[in-house]
């Protein structure tokens, strides 16, 4: 079972660099879990030392309407099994 938890909205670009840079210190903590604030709530997400990622630009002209550029930016990664309060894993 999969399940997504997704929000769009427009920011402006300082707005857009601070999440991108709440997410990475988040990464960088390696404090678990990673809380990553999507929309009006937070999802807590347990990654691995190694996170698989990938980068895609999309840029396209169009001759009637506005031109459209796009950043893709995917982090996969198979959960790491967190520690109880006992130090049991779960």
């Amino acid at each position: 079972m999969a399940e997504t938890t997704s929000h769009e909205r427009e920011m402006s670009r300082t707005e857009t660099a601070e999440y991108l840079r709440h997410i990475a210190d988040e990464l960088d903590a390696e404090e678990e879990p990673v809380r990553i604030p999507v929309g009006n709530k937070s999802v807590d997400l347990s990654p691995p030392g190694t996170i698989d990622t990938e980068v895609s630009v999309t840029e396209r002209s169009r001759r009637v309407r506005k031109n459209v550029e796009e950043v893709e930016l995917v982090l996969d990664w198979n959960p790491v099994r967190r520690r109880d309060g006992n130090g049991n894993r779960r």
